[in-house]
């Protein structure tokens, strides 16, 4: 399929995290923050304008696709960024690539490389077609052992029932503490829009810790990964191990019931420039 024809999808990336190794000059630019899972979640701009140097690297990158090339992958383009050569995402996560509609962006964690698909075919057990990518041969290529829906939380508040049951990756500014584990995300910048109830809770089946709440201050611009559901409260005690006292859980039903809630496995500062 010519590259003319194929579907375009995505417009801009907005940050990149690496797990370690970066570059000595990016390192000492770049604002970095450090992740729940021990990467360094830091400006796109510091990381893109040099991706070779990032081979090797694994990375986590937000972005609206730009084209999808096979049923496997996609690209991601800035101009601003990456210049005026797309950057390949290949998804070797085992799960169907389900791209989002619209300009709703996606968040995908994986491995900088070299692409060579003879490779990576073999490597993730994949049968891309050599026609389709001959034009990314030996170019840097993401390969993605994760991709999440990353909306907003006003598209969230809008239209929940898309994004029930769906791990979403979602960035905003904390609005409203209610507990330790328990805040409201606000979509940055955007007056007037609902805000996006977030708790950080564990699974009661097969939780094998206890995981301490990340500290959290008003106002804060944080990224959160989790699974959104409705509030049930009911529903999250049977499913999870939560920690309110009397009176925040009658708030919290009084404000939330039936509405979106982000159960979160992860959350930590944004790099996201203002």
């Amino acid at each position: 399929m010519a590259r003319s024809t194929k579907q375009k999808f995505f417009q801009s990336t907005l940050t990149l995290g690496l797990i370690a190794g970066l570059m000595a000059a990016c390192a000492e630019t770049a604002p970095e923050q450090e992740t729940s899972d021990g990467s360094t979640n830091v400006q796109t701009e510091e990381v893109a304008e040099n991706t070779e140097g990032y081979i090797g690297q694994i990375v986590t990158i937000r972005s609206a696709p730009v084209e999808k090339v096979g049923d496997n992958s996609f690209t991601v383009n800035d101009e601003q960024f990456f210049g005026s050569e797309p950057i390949l995402v290949i998804n070797a996560s085992g799960e169907p690539l389900l791209l989002p509609e619209g300009d709703v962006e996606v968040q995908v964690t994986g491995e900088v490389r070299n692409f060579l698909i003879s490779e990576v075919n073999q490597e993730f057990d994949l049968t891309l077609d050599q026609n389709l990518y001959e034009e990314y041969e030996d170019q840097p290529v993401i390969i993605a052992q994760s991709i999440a829906l990353a909306p907003e939380p006003g598209e969230i508040s809008e239209n929940p029932e898309q994004y029930y049951g769906e791990t979403l990756a979602v960035t905003g500014d904390v609005e409203e503490i209610q507990s330790e584990d328990t805040f409201t995300l606000q979509e940055d910048q955007l007056l007037g829009a609902d805000s996006l109830l977030v708790v950080y809770a564990q699974p009661k089946a097969g939780s094998a810790s206890e995981a301490v709440p990340p500290t959290i201050t008003d106002n804060e611009q944080v990224a959160v990964t989790g699974v959104l559901r409705p509030f049930v409260v009911s529903e999250l005690e049977r499913d999870y191990d939560l920690t309110w006292d009397a009176e925040v859980l009658q708030q919290l039903e009084a404000d939330y019931s039936e509405k979106p809630v982000l159960i979160a496995t992860q959350i930590y500062p944004s790099a996201i420039p203002e």
